[in-house]
């Protein structure tokens, strides 16, 4: 793109609200803001916005509720670089600038940190938060690790929830709305100056937006059923001394997930193809599979507990240390349909486990001319993700050799156009009647240890009024293992293993470890060209950690390394604030999933990771946000990005010239926020918005079918207060002309040669009534 393009780019967006804000674990940082200048004290020194030499978007708790967001994947279309698909609670996907972090696998480390009030939660199974009662969230872009962990391979996501603070206060707030939307939640704080508690929750409940014609299943696809409950407790016995401790509980009990076949029909007069995803499905699960599976219902169920303890103590005028500490413990099984008919063909569940723990201790210096931090980090974490695979032999057989062109049986199809399943009659026509059906089960489960021992320093000198030159580097070592085992028996019909290539390791655990060490750098130059307009380059090192892929061979897959270039300027002025940035991004040793095949070819149903060699990204991301009275204000921004594995690929050609998975070559949002007193206490409040993604493909290597065309979604939220904020009354409404898109496409069933497709969120509308209370 040339300057031109680039300028009219940022003139022609009209940006997003979040300002950039530097984030660095503190309790809580504190934030004022003054029209568009946000003035941060995270390193413990007041800075603004544009004085921070990195690209940092951040959301505030009060513009999240502007917008009617209640996810993160909702919100995530409101910040350039930044895309997150939940495909469920179980399985988000978290994209920063292209790059995806969604590996199910204990053995493998993530490309994003998701940062829980300064822990690392990243283990893709356990990392789903609710985004209730927040201060903020930011999403810091590009490498981070001497602020972040060596997990910030591209980028990383802080969730800061809201703090106890002095005074009682509180609120309440139900709705209700299409699809039997419900919502309780609410917060009530109490306190002192020294003392001070704080508890939040948010329940929410929702029919499923896609109709199983199943028989055997209770409950609608894609039903919602989710708890959260936060408790915090501050304590600040001298202006020195900052004590918070958080517990958290998140519940989920959601419908299944609807992977709708694009190949079986699900009833008489489906359409075929991927169209056949917005029409009702007609997933069977297998209900005399439920001992191997854990249910006969498809759905989740999930449990996550949290506690957080950070101290912060300032011992000297210019000296403060820190301690951040953090157990996270999750539970989560999830049954789900892969072959997405009605046929009890390919049953299986995900059972996740895990507990992590974290420590970091980190002094801080704020002097008149450098300014810095040095400390250590402890991370380790135990996990297993455990995959029972359910079936009916006959069904299985006929199924699997129709897709291939040779059916066991001929003239049976696996499903009928009319959605009925002639396959489950196999069995008894290849036994002679002496058997109906054949049940059959496997069981494949990796398990991960991981320590991380890490020491960082992070240093800024003030070489005059106008430039600023910042150095970090973080020394990390690793100590990983890996573990497998299978339960693979003997099919009755066939007398070898139902899936070819699936091995069975006789109930022994194949275990492996080594041990890897890396340096992290950063490098920032911030000049002040007035003291509205500042530049800023940045050079940083991310990393992702080697896989010791364990199953019943040992493959050590080599750390995937970036170098990241960029540099951009900031601006803040009256009532506008912008920023323009320019990254370019080197990959080696670029980190896959795909699918596992055996010696024949053929696919085992399981994924490995592999290096796919080379990669390379360039983007821009424009933002501006612009105060234009009192009571209006403008916002939106654009993202480019064009990336992908390098072409001419000789490592691995099979995906040279591929995009990244889940990334959109452009990203837009715009919109306004109308907030308008009409006298005596009452004012008229709206955010209608926008938001656009270009096409995005969800398979690596690239195939149209599995892919998702151009999507623009329209969503506003508006209503009345009264009584000086006391009560409120507000309706929303989500993707507003009701447009269909995919929200994945391929999954498990692809392995098998059998995509599936899962759609997107609907329209969904509803009004929402708010009390509150106190000080």
């Amino acid at each position: 793109m040339t300057f031109p393009a680039l300028r009219s780019a940022l003139l022609a967006s009209i940006a997003l609200v979040p300002a950039p804000l530097l984030a660095q674990g503190q309790p809580e940082p504190d934030a004022i803001v003054t029209g568009n200048t946000i003035i941060v004290t995270s390193q413990k020194i007041e800075q603004r916005a544009q004085d921070v030499p990195i690209t940092i978007s951040a959301v505030t708790g009060e513009r999240i509720e502007d917008l009617g967001v209640s996810d993160l994947d909702e919100l995530s279309n409101y910040v350039p670089g930044l895309n997150i698909q939940e495909q469920s609670a179980n399985n988000p996907g978290i994209v920063i600038r292209g790059i995806t972090s969604d590996s199910g696998s204990s053995q493998q480390g993530p490309r994003v940190t998701l940062y829980y009030n300064g822990v690392d939660i990243s283990r893709s199974r356990g990392s789903y938060q609710t985004i209730y009662d927040l201060e903020r969230v930011e999403v810091i872009k590009g490498p981070q690790a001497t602020l972040f962990g060596t997990a910030s391979a591209v980028g990383a996501i802080s969730l800061i929830s809201a703090r106890p603070r002095e005074g009682f206060s509180g609120e309440i707030t139900g709705g209700y709305g299409n699809f039997d939307q419900t919502l309780l939640g609410g917060f009530l704080n109490a306190g002192s100056d020294v003392l001070a508690g704080r508890v939040a929750f948010e329940w929410r409940t929702r029919d499923g937006y896609v109709e199983n014609l199943s028989p055997n299943q209770e409950e609608e696809l894609y039903a919602q059923d989710q708890l959260g409950v936060r408790a915090s407790l501050r304590y600040t016995p001298t202006s020195d001394l900052t004590i918070d401790l958080i517990g958290t509980y998140d519940q989920q009990r959601n419908g299944g997930t609807p992977f709708i076949s694009g190949t079986l029909p699900a009833f008489a007069g489906a359409p075929g193809g991927a169209g056949n995803a917005f029409e009702d499905a007609n997933l069977g699960g297998y209900p005399a599979g439920a001992a191997a599976l854990g249910d006969d219902q498809l759905g989740l169920d999930r449990e996550v507990y949290d506690v957080n303890l950070t101290a912060e103590y300032q011992f000297a005028d210019d000296w403060t240390f820190t301690t951040v500490n953090g157990y996270r413990e999750f539970d989560s099984a999830e049954v789900f349909d892969a072959d997405g008919s009605a046929a009890p063909f390919l049953e299986f569940a995900e059972i996740a486990q895990g507990h992590q723990f974290s420590h970091e201790g980190r002094f801080s210096y704020a002097g008149s001319n450098l300014r810095g931090s040095f400390g250590w980090n402890y991370f380790t974490e135990d996990g297993l993700q455990n995959v029972p695979f359910a079936t009916e032999e006959g069904t299985f057989l006929q199924c699997l050799t129709t897709l291939f062109g040779a059916p066991l049986v001929p003239g049976v199809p696996c499903v009928a156009p009319d959605g009925s399943v002639p396959a489950t009659g196999v069995t008894a026509l290849v036994t002679g009647g002496a058997a109906t059906a054949i049940p059959y089960a496997s069981l494949f489960e990796n398990q991960g240890q991981n320590d991380s021992y890490s020491v960082f320093a992070d240093v800024t000198f003030l070489a005059s009024d106008s430039l600023e030159l910042t150095a970090g580097l973080r020394y990390i070592s690793e100590d990983r293992s890996s573990a497998y085992r299978t339960v693979v028996p003997d099919a009755v019909l066939s007398g070898a293993p139902l899936i070819p290539g699936q091995v069975d390791t006789n109930r022994e655990t194949f275990t492996g470890e080594e041990s890897f060490d890396a340096w992290l750098p950063r490098f920032n130059v911030l000049y002040r060209i007035t003291p509205d307009v500042n530049v800023f380059a940045t050079v940083s090192k991310g990393r992702r950690s080697p896989v010791v892929q364990q199953s019943i061979a040992l493959q050590l897959v080599p750390e995937e390394t970036v170098w990241n270039y960029e540099g951009g300027i900031k601006l803040a002025s009256g009532g506008v604030s912008g920023s323009l940035g320019v990254y370019y991004q080197v990959y080696d040793n670029f980190q896959v999933s795909v699918e596992e095949l055996d010696d024949n070819g053929n696919p085992t149903g399981g994924f490995i990771t592999q290096s796919a060699g080379s990669a390379s990204n360039l983007g821009v991301e424009a933002e501006i946000a612009v105060e234009a009275t009192d009571w209006l204000s403008f916002f939106g921004n654009v993202g480019y990005i064009d990336g992908g594995i390098d072409e001419d690929n000789s490592f691995a050609p099979e995906f040279s010239g591929a995009r990244f998975r889940l990334q959109p070559e452009w990203q837009a949002a715009a919109g306004f926020t109308v907030d308008y007193p009409l006298g005596g206490g009452t004012r008229l409040f709206a955010t209608p918005s926008i938001t656009h993604r270009s096409r995005i493909y969800f398979e690596v290597p690239n195939s149209e079918l599995t892919s998702q065309g151009p999507v623009t979604l329209v969503n506003a939220r508006a209503g009345v207060s009264f009584a000086d904020d006391r009560y409120e009354i507000a309706g929303f409404i989500r993707n507003a002309f009701d447009e269909e898109y995919l929200l994945d496409a391929g999954n498990t069933g692809g392995a098998f040669g059998i995509p599936t497709f899962i759609p997107a969120e609907p329209r969904f509308f509803g009004v929402q009534l708010t009390a509150r209370f106190g000080d």
